[in-house]
């Protein structure tokens, strides 16, 4: 990951925390139901994340109550805008913008000396049942001080009430009372403590629950599209919902994507834009063993491109260069189609979100797509994050070097 790293391409948002912060957020993490992590320095997400302490816990998602309860984290201002590296569901990321959209300013107040605790509550207590995704409709985003400085601040109040009563200001008791209080959470008069509920509405959506599924709801009815077979086999069994169900392995999942308008395969733009050509790089690399260049610069080179795609399989040819020999054989037959022809994989890769579909739902489609067909690196990148990571780590150096490249280069 060191090349990442170099590059600014690896949680490269994160802000350290240390010191007094280590101590709220530890109460933040007692407040909802966890335990303390023993780290004296680490660092967070937008959400309130810590890959740090996802490693001492031995549990990346730690920060939730089950699949069904998840929470985060605000214990600095400076998460605002951040990145949310590991996220539960495509929402998160939007969830935590509403957050600081709503209640920026009091944010900056609050995070002076105390920290937020977030709970996304969607009125589900527990997963029972793969469908039971679908209850998923408004998410309630309801927040929680620690030391609860909201309800401190309404006894200091209520104790100033009393003192300005007939001759309460002379007696000591409440002199003391209202000193002690002073002393422990500052003066809270005119501190914006209150921060309302919020209420999302969750549209289609990707959910890591019971393994990963995808709820696209937007169309003729709802589709769930499973990424673990065992799921999936528990889930068609279930009569309750009138819904369409598909294994995203399943290769007629791309032909209903196609009929419904969710997808499209646009020939005229992808043979012409730089999308195709990282993807056939990509496959092209995969058959690259034993090379007298570094496989950077084969990739680069047009010359050592074609030179080494001469040396590989015939087969192995053809899957690289799939859409050239469909084009060629188009000239001749209008009537043959690319699925027909390109491997099963290229096909998918070159497929995008319908250009019908709003913004929120292309980002969701994208999502689905590099994971059916992880062969476009700088959009496995942007939209998965982790499953481009643990694929990196296993590339040959040269390819990863090529990889780095194009992603700054895509940005």
């Amino acid at each position: 990951m060191q090349k990442l790293k170099k590059a600014n391409l690896y949680r490269n948002e994160l802000i350290p925390i240390s010191g007094k912060l280590v101590e709220r957020y530890n109460k933040c993490l007692l407040k909802l139901g966890f335990s303390e992590t023993k780290l004296t320095n680490f660092s967070i997400d937008g959400a309130g994340w810590s890959p740090e302490i996802a490693e001492e816990k031995n549990e990346n998602f730690y920060l939730n109550n089950g699949e069904a309860n998840t929470h985060a984290i605000i214990i600095s201002p400076k998460q605002k805008g951040l990145p949310v590296y590991n996220p539960f569901h495509s929402f998160d990321k939007e969830l935590m913008k509403t957050v600081f959209r709503k209640h920026g300013d009091k944010i900056n107040n609050i995070t002076r000396d105390s920290a937020i605790c977030i709970d996304f509550d969607q009125k589900i207590d527990t997963f029972y049942e793969p469908l039971d995704v679908l209850k998923y409709k408004e998410i309630n985003i309801k927040f929680h001080l620690i030391n609860n400085l909201d309800v401190a601040k309404a006894e200091q109040l209520k104790m100033i009430e009393t003192f300005k009563k007939d001759t309460n200001f002379i007696d000591e008791n409440i002199h003391q009372q209202l000193l002690a209080s002073a002393k422990k959470y500052g003066d809270l008069r005119e501190r914006t403590l209150d921060l309302e509920s919020i209420v999302f509405a969750s549209d289609s959506f990707y959910t890591k629950a019971f393994g990963g599924i995808f709820v696209l709801r937007d169309f003729v009815k709802p589709i769930l599209i499973f990424e673990k077979e065992e799921t999936y086999k528990e889930a068609i069994n279930d009569t309750t919902y009138d819904v369409l169900m598909y294994h995203i392995s399943h290769k007629e999942l791309i032909d209903r994507l196609l009929s419904y308008d969710i997808i499209e395969f646009d020939l005229n733009e992808e043979v012409t834009g730089k999308r195709y050509d990282r993807i056939k790089k990509y496959i092209f690399s995969s058959f690259l063993k034993e090379t007298n260049h570094p496989i950077k610069d084969i990739l680069q080179d047009p010359i050592l491109f074609k030179s080494y795609l001469n040396k590989i399989d015939i087969q192995e040819r053809k899957r690289v260069m799939g859409l050239e020999l469909f084009l060629q054989k188009k000239e001749i037959s209008k009537t043959i189609k690319a699925k027909d022809i390109l491997d099963d994989e290229l096909f998918v890769a070159l497929n995008k979100p319908h250009s019908s579909l709003k913004a929120a739902n292309q980002d969701l489609i994208w999502y689905l797509l590099v994971n059916i067909a992880p062969k476009d690196v700088l959009f496995l990148y942007w939209y998965d994050k982790e499953q481009f990571y643990e694929r990196f780590k296993n590339l040959n150096e040269s390819v990863q070097d090529w990889v780095v490249e194009t992603i700054i280069n895509g940005y």
